[in-house]
């Protein structure tokens, strides 16, 4: 009778279930974009390596040419990675009992978020030189002009502001935020100037 492995009790252990190729696809790709974030924000883009990419994330050369084609494709990877969780660490807040309060804590935290390294370096600093002004202007808008609409939108429902043409007014205010953003992460004391500037956008949010 052919033997089989035990467990520590004595029973039959399953064999363990081969990934797809697939399945190993993804975890490269996640491999990479984990290793580059990390890199890109601690060192920025232009100070690392496509070398030093691959070695951090434990796959080949070659997996990062198959998967994104130039260190380019990757960092536009990761710069949309940080979006993504950036909109969903927003989102978060948005959910208050006054419409308003969940926009000002939406503001506030979006402001918070420029004080991270990752978000300075990654979104704020490389990404306007690395894809180019429009494409990161686009990107960030695609995650958070949704975002912005949709928490004008319930304030103005709610009373709370004067009804009037939304999309315009969350262009508006996502500009606003992104410049004062931009103004934390380039300033000497981020959190001294978070300060100054959350006081600023209450008093916009108030003009509403």
């Amino acid at each position: 009778m052919p033997s089989q492995s035990l467990g520590r009790r004595g029973g039959s252990v399953a064999p363990r279930r081969r990934r797809t190729q697939a399945e190993r696809s993804a975890a490269t790709r996640a491999a990479l974009i984990a290793a580059a974030r990390e890199l890109f924000a601690a060192r920025g883009f232009a100070d690392t390596g496509r070398e030093e990419i691959v070695k951090h994330a434990g796959v080949t050369r070659g997996a990062l040419h198959h998967h994104f084609g130039s260190k380019t494709e990757l960092f536009r990877a990761v710069f949309e990675d940080v979006e993504r969780e950036l909109t969903e660490r927003v989102a978060g807040t948005l959910t208050a009992d006054s419409p308003m309060e969940g926009l000002r804590r939406g503001c506030e935290m979006f402001l918070e978020a420029a004080t991270d390294p990752a978000v300075q370096r990654i979104v704020l600093t490389d990404a306007p030189s690395v894809l180019g002004w429009r494409t990161w202007r686009e990107i960030d808008a695609r995650y958070g002009l949704g975002l912005a609409i949709g928490a004008l939108d319930a304030v103005m429902d709610a009373g709370q502001i004067e009804r009037r043409p939304v999309e315009p007014l969350a262009h508006m205010l996502l500009a606003a935020l992104t410049e004062a953003a931009m103004l934390v992460a380039s300033s000497p004391d981020p959190q001294r100037t978070r300060g100054e500037v959350d006081a600023i956008v209450d008093r916009l949010l108030s003009s509403f």
